[in-house]
């Protein structure tokens, strides 16, 4: 049995690390009906930290990938023609307010300007959901939530909150995770063992650190548990690393070849 397994099977709450006090954070903005906005890099574990608090509150999660075509009406809901009549098909935030779920909004800065200004009644002490094509006004139960994510590094003149919108909202930043906790992680999701979860995030603290490669992102603790999954199959380290993190990073062959150079250094040319 792997370590996952186990604590699947003795905790059934998704794994997940606690940094800095951010889950009791997360049940305070809950009970006291308040939305909450994650602020954080790619790959830091804010979706799996709004699984585990969803798991853990004993609500349902709904959540939504934003992307640039998501509009207002693809979370609100829109009419539908079927077996010759017009129906309204819920979205998938009018489900959460609906049923009481927690509603996440992953990455939501990528979504169309009209989608936050839909949120702002469910964000405030309205708590309400208005729906201008039936006329409904759905009130949102004490179980709803509205949760956002989203990483600061991509913010800009274009892709970013209005004050209107994140002064709404409890914010809550994460990073990655400090080197004893990442280890734990890579151990426990990886399936691999303490010496090998160390050299990992002994790369991802290296990499992180440089500076002359124009790289979009940096290692992150998901492709540490990614590279993880792939040695604990057979798979050796160094191709592990480069299929997982090093081409995850980067498409230039300079580059990777760089990236190589510090595997190798902190993995050994035989790993």
């Amino acid at each position: 049995m792997t370590v996952t397994e186990l604590h699947a099977r003795v905790n059934p709450l998704p794994y997940y690390a606690e940094q800095a006090g951010e889950c009791e954070v997360f049940s305070q903005a809950w009970s006291a009906q308040l939305p909450l906005l994650i602020k954080g890099p790619t790959g830091c574990g804010k979706t799996r930290f709004v699984e585990h608090m969803a798991a853990r509150l004993g609500r349902p999660l709904i959540t939504v990938s934003c992307h640039d075509d998501l509009g207002a009406a693809d979370l609100v809901g829109r009419f539908l023609i079927g077996q010759g009549e017009t129906v309204w098909s819920d979205g998938p935030l009018a489900r959460a307010v609906r049923t009481g779920a927690i509603c996440y909004l992953d990455e939501v800065v990528e979504a169309r300007k009209d989608t936050t200004v839909v949120l702002h009644p469910l964000a405030d002490d309205r708590r309400c959901l208005p729906i201008e094509r039936t006329g409904e006004q759905l009130i949102a139960p004490p179980g709803f939530m509205l949760v956002m994510s989203y990483n600061p590094g991509y913010q800009n003149l274009l892709k970013g909150l209005k004050p209107s919108t994140r002064q709404r909202f409890v914010a809550i930043d994460l990073g990655y995770p400090p080197a004893d906790t990442e280890r734990h992680i890579v151990m426990n999701e990886g399936c691999i063992d303490a010496t090998q979860a160390a050299q990992l995030v002994a790369l991802a603290q290296a990499l992180r650190r440089l500076t002359e490669h124009d790289l979009e992102e940096t290692a992150s603790t998901r492709l540490l548990v990614s590279a993880a999954r792939l040695m604990a199959g057979g798979l050796a380290p160094l191709r592990a690393c480069r299929g997982a993190i090093v081409n995850a990073l980067t498409d230039d062959p300079g580059t990777a070849e760089a990236l190589m150079e510090v595997v190798r250094a902190i993995l050994g040319d035989e790993g």
